[in-house]
């Protein structure tokens, strides 16, 4: 099951920063082994009592004048409602009740999504309730009373946000369809690719209540199995700032990221990788997800015996922490492999899904040992006891240890090949946990 988004909404200097950094906490990980993802710390993983969640900011962006704050915060509004489970709205008692905020507000109690509403600073709540209380005055629900700054509040708050969770209900156990994302920089061919993979698959389904996000999602029956795409294009309003925002489109792609189970990432072969595109791989790869790289507009490169292999090189080159990644060479345009997709997508989820039996997976883990000795450091010698494997999407293995400090990334990054070697796990990433284990146990 996918974990819920919660989104944040405010004028700018209310304080949205100082919550969205505070609620990260330390859990903003910061990813050694993955170049080119650079931390706009746009999302967080927030946990509280038994729950998950991810926060996205939508702020970030500091306008000058009062209309283009208005449309500014519209814009964000928008993006919240379009791809939030819950918004908070975060508001400043000093400031009090401003026009700003009763407009995105109207949208907002438009949007039937649950509002957390929070009034932000109340460094002192006996002084300070009634100014509080002036909120209600917005008509979405109860003011909560927290200091970002002061740390006050804020259990109050979380409380209120895990309160409108969607419940873990059955429906989301049964529903085994694969869901795949479809991500990429604008313009790079999303849409045509979906037009074309859906074309005349596309199931009609009748309009089932529930989030607008499930409007954007597509259901397809190929080969008697049904799939469901998650299009990202369909979001992109054209935005009254400038141009759509790049923060904006790696948003919304956070957001279908999050419930995909495969992500294919669609680059223009006529421009090749870029850094957004590796940033898009980024977010995908941390999450554990499938990946397939449909490389579009292949149609247009000038081609030798050599071409494919260089531009495999390219992307491997630049995409280096994934290079699990399957990759695809098609047109949009032409249609040219395209119905290859779902073979591929069906082998991916494979991969995805597979569980090795422990006894199968010590055998290798004992050959790899013998081949290549565990580093050591001042005499000691990393033991690896033996592994597990304890989930599935990512196949997430255990290795018990005599000592997690010994277990250097290189020599895990060799098990973990070793593995690849004999089961494939094509298009998926695979996940290690070290334990440590005493000698004794």
């Amino acid at each position: 099951m996918s974990k819920p988004i919660v989104a944040v909404v405010g004028r700018p200097n209310v304080g949205k920063s100082t919550l969205f950094n505070h609620l990260a906490g330390q859990q903003i990980s910061i990813v050694k082994d993955t170049p080119g993802v650079t931390r706009d710390r746009i999302y967080a993983e927030v946990s509280w009592l038994d729950k998950n969640f991810t926060l996205i900011d939508t702020g970030g962006i500091e306008p000058e004048t009062k209309d283009i704050i208005l449309a500014q915060m519209r814009e964000q509004a928008q993006i919240a409602i379009d791809t939030a489970d819950v918004i908070i709205f975060i508001t400043d008692v000093r400031q009090g009740l401003v026009d700003a905020d009763a407009k995105v507000a109207d949208m907002l109690r438009r949007s039937h999504k649950p509002v957390v509403l929070v009034v932000n600073k109340v460094d002192n709540f006996e002084k300070l309730m009634p100014d509080v209380y002036e909120f209600y005055n917005l008509g979405i629900g109860d003011p909560i009373p927290i200091s970002a700054v002061g740390k006050l509040g804020i259990g109050e708050m979380l409380d209120e946000i895990v309160k409108h969770f969607p419940e873990d209900t059955q429906e989301d156990g049964e529903d085994d369809r694969p869901k795949i994302a479809i991500v990429g920089k604008p313009n790079v061919g999303k849409s045509s690719i979906i037009n074309k993979m859906v074309g005349e698959q596309r199931v009609i389904v009748s309009d089932i209540a529930g989030t607008t996000r499930d409007a954007i999602d597509t259901p397809v029956v190929y080969n008697g199995r049904e799939y469901v795409f998650i299009d990202t294009a369909g979001l992109r309003r054209k935005s009254k700032i400038k141009e759509e925002l790049e923060r904006y489109s790696i948003i919304r792609t956070v957001a279908a990221v999050e419930r995909a189970d495969v992500v294919i990432l669609v680059i223009d072969a006529t421009e090749g990788v870029t850094e957004q595109d590796a940033k898009i791989a980024g977010i995908a790869h941390e999450r554990g997800k499938g990946m397939i790289i449909a490389v579009n507009k292949w149609d247009a490169i000038e081609k030798n015996d050599k071409t494919i292999y260089e531009h495999t090189q390219k992307i491997k080159d630049t995409l280096s922490f994934m290079p699990y990644a399957e990759l695809l060479f098609v047109s949009a345009k032409t249609g040219q492999r395209l119905n290859k997709i779902y073979d591929m997508i069906d082998m991916v989820i494979e991969s995805q899904t597979m569980r090795i039996p422990t006894g199968v997976l010590n055998e290798i883990l004992t050959e790899a040992v013998a081949m290549q000795q565990p580093p050591s450091d001042k005499g000691k010698r990393l033991r690896i006891y033996y592994m597990t494997q304890v989930a599935v999407k990512p196949p997430t293995f255990v290795m018990f240890v005599n000592d997690k400090e010994l277990t250097h990334f290189s020599y895990t990054r060799y098990i973990e090949n070793k593995i690849r070697e004999a089961f494939g796990f094509r298009g998926t990433a695979l996940r290690f946990i070290n334990r440590e284990r005493k000698e004794k146990e």
